[in-house]
């Protein structure tokens, strides 16, 4: 297990709030969040499945994906990398606890330590929210993914993150947020095919203004016509 410290001195990021960073720890986030977005992710790929592929969950957070990752996908390698040295001795720890090899780096996503098409699944989880320079990170994602390769992404959309409950617990760069169209045009004008089967944009109670309350004690679905508030695909590196 290696760690690089890679931070450029313009890094452009805004860090998480105390709350945010508990929170990504917490089981609530784990099965809630992450293993909802994966389940997600994997059903809109089911015709490209990779045989021990090299994998990298950028934004790594407390490393909580990598035991799903491993379970998952079977690869042959995962790397992780973080902007917060925090994140990353949390995910080293989780890494270690889990007894799988991580290789780590904290690093901007902008300026990823890794060389040209080597990574065959680049995970982009609740991370690209937090980043100022979101065009040139997708660059860095078309320039590490292999021909082929794909991208995993899953998204909170600008009427989520711009709730009042989010801009009171967490800290974002508000003015990049986008909505889950302008997500998905910006991904394919970097160079990603995205087909049409291979999005999708769950309601999930925990996105919702009422954090699904009336479902819950009243049964009444969410009414068609809601704005969206996540967005999952999977993206093919062409």
């Amino acid at each position: 297990m290696t760690s690089a410290s890679t931070l450029p001195a313009n890094s452009l990021h805004v860090p998480e709030s105390e709350f945010g960073k508990w929170f990504l720890g917490t089981e609530t986030w784990k099965i809630h969040v992450l293993e909802r977005a994966l389940g997600d992710l994997e059903r809109l790929m089911p015709d490209r499945r990779q045989l021990s592929p090299v994998i990298l969950d950028a934004g790594c957070g407390w490393g909580r994906s990598f035991r799903l990752l491993g379970k998952r996908f079977a690869p042959c390698r995962i790397v992780g990398v973080d902007i917060c040295p925090e994140m990353i001795a949390a995910s080293n720890t989780e890494a270690q606890r889990e007894n799988f090899p991580v290789e780590l780096h904290c690093a901007d996503c902008a300026h990823l330590p890794l060389a040209d098409e080597s990574v065959d699944i680049l995970l982009c989880h609740q991370t690209f929210h937090h980043l100022v320079a979101q065009h040139e990170t997708l660059e860095e994602f078309h320039r590490v993914v292999r021909r082929g390769g794909l991208l995993l992404f899953a998204e909170s959309t600008r009427a989520y993150i711009h709730s009042w409950i989010i801009r009171l617990l967490f800290r974002h760069p508000m003015h990049v947020q986008k909505d889950a169209a302008e997500y998905i045009d910006m991904i394919r004008q970097a160079g990603f095919r995205i087909d049409v089967g291979a999005i999708s944009y769950p309601y999930l109670w925990w996105s919702r203004p009422d954090m699904g309350l009336i479902e819950r004690l009243f049964g009444t679905k969410p009414a068609r016509g809601h704005p969206e508030t996540l967005v999952n695909l999977v993206a093919v590196r062409t």
